[in-house]
């Protein structure tokens, strides 16, 4: 399964980011093969339009769930269509690698 984290930087150090829609960087992980993958995100500073552009990019990578801190009213109709779940941590300290820890076990 292919899972996208909405992440504050490009690094299993960095920690989720609250805004998908704005996150710096996201972490496509895959949980069967272990790879990692970081894609700034092109769209981070749009005036409008950012979640809708970030679940674009995110769904042409195939994922089946989205992991953010928080995520904008008009995503979850975007998702739902879609078929990703989201995934919503609210800890914001919470580490790129403490949450593929969680998707591995």
């Amino acid at each position: 399964m292919r899972v996208a984290i909405a992440s504050t930087g490009n690094s299993l150090e960095s920690t989720i980011s609250h805004h998908f829609g704005r996150c710096d960087y996201f972490v496509i992980y895959d949980t069967e093969s272990k790879a990692i993958e970081y894609i700034p995100n092109p769209r981070k500073d749009a005036e409008e339009g950012a979640g809708q552009s970030a679940v674009q990019l995110v769904a042409s990578r195939n994922v089946q769930k989205i992991i953010s801190g928080d995520f904008g009213i008009k995503i979850k109709p975007l998702l739902d269509s879609l078929r990703i779940q989201m995934i919503v941590i609210k800890d914001n300290k919470k580490k790129i690698n403490d949450i593929i820890e969680m998707l591995n076990h």
